[in-house]
């Protein structure tokens, strides 16, 4: 089929090019090198689509369909999105990509090259012309500017010949292979794509299975997109994999994107409605009852399916006190134990097996819960880990909003309450300070135990600033009587001078699991407090994004000014503190910023940002197939070169 034919049957919507979530389109090299191609008449290869039958295949605009059926472009999606670019001059609807990746492609007549405008070069230049000015209005406006500047015959003659080779792009005919019938079901059609497309990045049957709903209902993506900013600005950054799942459960209760296969466009929708309305109550129920208000502390993200199916199950209500605890009870031990680190979607069918009825009740997932783990105590060496994407990070911040643990200064006042103002948010607090350890010879995986850090005010986290604790320790305890106590700090002076700093740890960690179990076994026998420790999260003032974890930490900075660079260039956000787990779903290290689909389409490997680790963990990133930076301009030099194609 001839490439301008192509277009039209995606102008009409006859053929989609899929909302698949990691469509970021091809950097500009990628894009002149198309071209190139073209005009030199290279083969650039065939493409695939899958022709699925759906029950309302809307148009792209107000053009009507053979009803019932689409066709999905599977391999070739980059070049067609490239091509659409180019050749039509604007954005096709999905795109969420760089804009500069295809506008704005010249083309030289003399010496027969592609290049994106450059103004110092270009402009007043009768050589250049623009590709998609060309495409819509053909050789023929061009004509007598060429008379004008070309006196030699032959030379007019190839210029002519030139622009209508780049004009007859249009209509060059590209192989199209086509997936069809009632047994190509997703599973078997991403199957066939990844075979396919062996060398690129791997096709998911969650981009598949959203294609499809996109093609009969073209809002899904933005409808989608939506509610991830308003839970984003309420200060939980989720991504459309995670909605997708969740709408998965609710609608069909198992958690294989497969399962979408079957569900129209409608009830699709009623599912997003569900997912939504489910994921809104338990966000304020795990904010309010057990402080976890943003997103670096909430956890078991991928226990929420689970959950937001058993809640619609239940009528979208949970009956009494009684349910609510277990609820929680269960959530947090998702948490602390990874249960969802390993095989997720084995994992979360066995989950969802167990709440598959409206009678079905919580017993039946702790059950499962106890059987898998064998132990749900926690231990003083569970709190052993280190950095901010460790497990029982979020379990202490959870103790200190729980058990209304007090700040160190401002009067000593209790940090179970949601505060405002930017002196108040909770920050990460060095107990020991990190200066001071480092100058007595502890390496990093000490200096950032979890047993190490509390949370304080801004305020209050900013005057401690690199003191002792030894000498800072002794003004709160006079100051503020009970305070250090409340924060599960030993009270053995000699355990607050550095050279004691392992010992202080120790005791620390059996100070926090017994605190740790004293909740958790509340929630069990029904008698935790029912008092909110924090406001609800989704109906406090988002107008204000909460901070995702304030820290005074450097590190931390680094992190969330990377990912803010990435997303201005129309990238996808890296995962900050990705959990990287072991064959048994034990977590072996922390990424501080990862991307483990590749930050771009087509440039499929891990990519990740390390900040001042050891060899050990380097070593286990790479093995995991990780392509790791330690700086963030590193890492931006990457992004910039490799993946947006610009140049110096």
């Amino acid at each position: 089929m001839q490439i301008a034919n192509i277009l039209s049957q995606i102008d009409l919507g006859a053929m989609a090019l899929p909302e698949f979530q990691r469509g970021c389109v091809w950097n500009r090299d990628q894009v002149r090198e198309l071209m190139t191609s073209l005009y030199r008449r290279y083969p650039v290869g065939g493409l695939l689509v899958w022709t699925t039958k759906t029950d309302q295949a809307s148009a792209r605009g107000n053009a009507s369909l053979q009803p019932g059926f689409v066709d999905l472009l599977l391999d070739g999606q980059q070049r067609m999105t490239s091509l659409y670019g180019v050749i039509r001059g604007k954005l096709p609807q999905f795109f969420q990509g760089n804009k500069d990746a295809f506008l704005n492609l010249y083309f030289n007549m003399e010496s027969e090259t592609f290049k994106f405008y450059a103004p110092l070069e270009m402009k007043g230049s009768p050589y250049w012309v623009n590709v998609t000015d060309l495409m819509g209005r053909g050789v023929g406006p061009y004509m007598a500017q060429l008379v004008s500047v070309v006196t030699d015959p032959q030379q007019l003659s190839d210029a002519i010949s030139r622009l209508s080779n780049v004009h007859g792009i249009q209509n060059i005919d590209l192989h199209i292979d086509k997936v069809a019938g009632p047994d190509k079901t997703i599973d078997v059609v991403v199957d066939i794509f990844n075979k396919v497309n062996s060398g690129g990045t791997k096709l998911s049957k969650g981009d598949l299975a959203l294609a499809k709903i996109c093609a009969e209902w073209p809002d899904a993506r933005k409808e989608m997109q939506q509610r991830l900013s308003y839970w984003h600005s309420a200060g939980f950054g989720f991504d459309l994999d995670w909605l997708l799942r969740n709408i998965t459960t609710v609608r069909t209760g198992q958690a294989m994107f497969a399962g979408l296969a079957d569900i129209s466009a409608s009830d699709f929708q009623t599912g997003l409605k569900e997912a939504e309305k489910a994921c809104n109550i338990i966000l304020n129920l795990v904010s309010a009852r057990l402080g976890l208000d943003h997103d670096r502390v909430l956890g078991s993200r991928y226990a929420f399916p689970v959950m937001t199916r058993y809640l619609v199950q239940q009528g979208g209500t949970l009956s009494d006190i009684t349910e609510t605890n277990k609820l929680l009870y269960w959530y947090i031990h998702t948490f602390l134990w990874g249960r969802f680190a390993g095989s997720t979607e084995t994992v979360m069918n066995v989950d969802l097996k167990a709440v598959a009825t409206p009678h079905a009740n919580l017993d039946q997932l702790i059950s499962q819960l106890q059987q898998w783990r064998g132990d749900l105590r926690v231990r003083a060496g569970d709190f052993a880990g280190n950095s901010m994407g460790a497990r029982f990070y979020p379990m202490l911040y959870m103790l200190t909003r729980v058990y209304k643990a007090r700040d160190w200064d401002n009067g000593g006042l209790e940090l179970n309450a949601q505060m405002l103002g930017k002196l108040n948010w909770l920050q990460v607090h060095h107990i020991f300070p990190k200066a001071q350890l480092y100058k007595h010879g502890y390496g990093r995986g000490e200096v950032n135990a979890i047993a190490n850090y509390c949370f304080l005010t801004q305020q209050t986290n900013l005057a401690i600033s690199d003191k002792r604790p030894e000498v800072y320790f002794a003004d709160i305890e006079k100051n503020y009587p009970g305070a250090l106590a409340s924060q599960w700090i030993p009270m053995d002076r000699e355990l607050w001078k550095v050279e004691n700093y392992h010992e202080f740890l120790a005791a620390r960690r059996e100070l926090l699991a017994a605190a740790a179990n004293r909740f958790l076994d509340s929630l069990n026998t029904n008698v935790a407090s029912t008092n909110p420790v924090s406001d609800p999260a989704m109906e406090r003032n988002t107008s204000t994004p909460a901070p995702l974890g304030s820290s005074d930490d450097a590190e931390m900075q680094q992190i969330e000014l990377c990912n803010t660079w990435v997303v201005e260039q129309g990238l996808p956000a890296g995962k900050i503190l990705h959990e990287l787990v072991d064959d048994a779903g034990q977590q072996v290290a922390s990424i501080d910023l990862a991307w483990p689909d590749g930050m771009q389409l087509m440039k499929s490997g891990p990519v990740g940002l390390l900040l001042n680790e050891g060899a050990e963990i380097e070593t286990i990133v790479n093995n995991a197939g990780y392509r790791f930076f330690t700086s963030f301009d590193a890492l931006q030099t990457y992004g910039e070169q490799e993946v947006l194609g610009r140049t110096a």
